[in-house]
């Protein structure tokens, strides 16, 4: 079966708000179940969340504290001399990787990592100054130049620092970090805002965490502060290197009118969450009509078929429409895990599940495919096509992607469920056992599945009383069939915004199964993508697959039928266990793997787009 991919063309529903009550309530209609109240037992990702509480973050802390100079800056600044070493937005690594140990900790309580923690918040609080201004570069190397360059990510490492310190009070309770953040909140706040000075941050990111450090105290400047901020963009307040467009740090135009991405593709990604945000307290229609134009603009036009983000390595970011080159395909593994983020947000807004369709396609592919199947070393830049060379890292001199996937892994029990008045949202297909909080009543839901490898979920029902809800299941975009039955009666449920809606009063011990069918797909892109012009790729589920050199010895000569079958085959002891794909390619055979595992056995070439046969 051929589908066009991924230029997804489902038609872009209007976002709808509803009523806001009081200062905290909220305009989504949909809440997530937070990853603390969702215990995962899946056999595709409690082994990556092991490996990340075993390796990965281990391997983090020593980077930081032993391979290079993060902490150091620290101790340095809270002395007040030595050198600054690294990048002057070094300090966010450190931020990021806390926040992963901090996540850890909620499901995995560690007193050595907790001690760990505390360790380095002591080093954070020390290296603050008097005003409540944190940052080493700047303590290092001249305090009279701070807030001298809109460019120099301050806001951007504050931002992942409030970030970091609301995650580790709300797993904690502690609140020294957040104390540091809320200091430097309030010193940002006496140099910037209504009548004092304009400023663009150059790299988003200070604009959600304040929405993130409103909701944990509840105070409401900090939530005003982020919308100023927000709206400072496009009015010719920054001030930026000749060699570099407003555009790159999508300050082109004040945001309630951009229509299309452009610029910085993680910039672009923190950008619209934050306004999704403020979005969610303030119920400005502006910013949602916005970010749904936007969101056409990058799924239709400019996202990958692995939902990988930001064509070029000149700009990190985007280029011109349908351009999409596979070998220097820049999509930056920050980048999908943004692209995970902010689709999480317009389901929460919507109900619609197109949006979980793109999370599952970033999560699977553009975000996972960013860390090695060991958990210890990762990918910056994701490319479609590799002639051999490309490889990941330990770590890097931007050690952005790693602190990323450090601090993200660990929170992907927030993706599953959402609550509403309309009842439960079930969005993604994890193995794993959730308290939900239905109005007054606790109900728990565990999921049982071989997926991503298998369609078919079970799902039970725990309650002390019975209770009538509807479960909103999510038939992911790529599902062209399934069945459903209910305590082993099979069932047929209305679709509404792509999740089948199953609508009973519900018994403690009910079991929904859900049986998807997961054929292979050959997928063509749109036709003005010119790159894949004449080449076909196959997915299955929600899994983009490859070809590798080290599977096909006749990688150069392997073309692909237009109407080829698969045949689908689970290897336990390939990639730590895996289905591959395998077609017959004349009288040879061709074997695909998934896209996330490239890379973890010996070198060679890779490539997602095949050429097709006769062409």
């Amino acid at each position: 079966m051929k589908r066009f991919v991924p230029l997804l063309t489902v038609a872009i529903a209007a976002i709808l708000l509803t009523a806001c009550g009081s200062k905290n309530s909220t305009h989504k209609p949909i809440t997530p179940v937070k990853f603390s109240d969702v215990t995962i037992n899946d056999g595709f990702w409690s082994p990556r969340l092991q490996s990340h509480k075993d390796v990965t973050l281990k391997v983090c802390i020593d980077q930081i504290e032993n391979q290079t100079g993060r902490i150091r800056n620290f101790e340095n600044a809270a002395k007040g001399e030595g050198e600054h070493s690294g990048i002057y937005f070094d300090d966010s690594d450190v931020y990021k990787a806390l926040e992963g140990m901090a996540y850890s900790l909620q499901n995995n309580p560690d007193p050595s990592l907790e001690a760990k923690c505390d360790e380095w918040i002591d080093k954070f609080a020390a290296a603050q100054q008097k005003d409540g201004y944190l940052n080493t570069y700047y303590t290092l190397t001249g305090l009279e130049n701070r807030w001298s360059d809109m460019g120099m990510h301050e806001m951007y490492c504050a931002g992942h620092m409030t970030e970091a310190a609301v995650a580790y009070y709300n797993v904690t309770g502690k609140r020294k970090l957040l104390d540091v953040a809320i200091k430097m909140a309030d010193h940002m706040m006496t140099v910037f805002g209504p009548g004092k000075r304009d400023w663009v941050p150059g790299h988003e990111e200070i604009e959600l965490a304040l929405v993130k450090l409103y909701e944990v105290t509840g105070e409401k400047k900090y939530l005003d502060f982020a919308e100023w901020l927000i709206n400072e963009r496009g009015h010719g307040f920054g001030t930026w290197v000749k060699w570099r467009h407003e555009a790159y740090y999508q300050d082109d135009k004040p945001v309630r009118e951009m229509t299309s991405i452009a610029g910085h593709a993680v910039r672009a990604m923190y950008l619209y969450c934050g306004m999704a945000d403020v979005a969610a307290y303030t119920g400005d229609q502006g910013y949602m009509t916005a970010l749904d134009s936007l969101w056409e603009d990058v799924v239709f036009r400019n996202m990958y078929v692995t939902g990988g983000i930001g064509q070029s390595s000149k700009n990190e970011g985007f280029t011109t429409d349908y351009s999409l080159p596979n070998m220097s395909a820049y999509c930056e593994t920050c980048a999908s895990v943004g692209m995970v983020l902010w689709n999480w947000r317009m389901n929460q807004f919507t109900g619609d599940s197109k949006y979980v369709d793109v999370l599952e396609r970033s999560l699977y592919n553009g975000a996972l495919a960013g860390i090695s199947l060991a958990g210890d070393r990762f990918f910056y830049v994701n490319p479609l096509e590799s002639l051999g060379g490309h490889h990941r890292q330990a770590w890097y001199g931007c050690a952005c992607c790693p602190s990323q996937i450090c601090r993200f892994l660990p929170s992907i029990g927030n993706y599953i469920y959402g609550v509403a008045k309309d009842g439960i949202y079930v969005n993604l297909y994890i193995g794993n056992s959730a308290a939900v909080k239905l109005g007054s009543r606790k109900v728990t839901l565990t999921q049982e599945t071989d997926y991503p490898w298998d369609g078919a979920v079970a799902l039970t029902v725990g309650c002390k009383r019975p209770f009538k809800s509807a479960l909103r299941l999510r038939i992911p975009g790529w599902c062209k069939g399934y069945t459903l039955a209910v305590n082993g009666e099979t069932v047929e449920a209305p679709l509404e915004k792509g999740y089948a809606v199953l609508q009973r009063k519900w018994r403690d011990g009910d079991k929904i199964v859900i049986d998807m069918d997961m054929p292979a797909e050959i997928v063509a892109a749109d036709p003005r993508v010119k790159e894949d012009e004449g080449y076909r790729a196959v997915q299955r589920g929600p899994l983009v697959y490859c070809i590798e050199e080290v599977d096909n010895p006749d990688f150069a000569e392997l073309r692909i039928e237009e109407d080829a079958t698969f045949d689908a085959e689970w290897e336990p002891d390939l990639l730590r266990g895996v289905t591959t794909l395998t077609t017959a390619v004349g009288d040879r055979e061709m074997k695909l793997i998934p896209y996330y595992a490239w890379d973890n056995r010996e070198a060679g070439r890779m490539r997602v787009w095949i050429p097709l046969a006769g062409e």
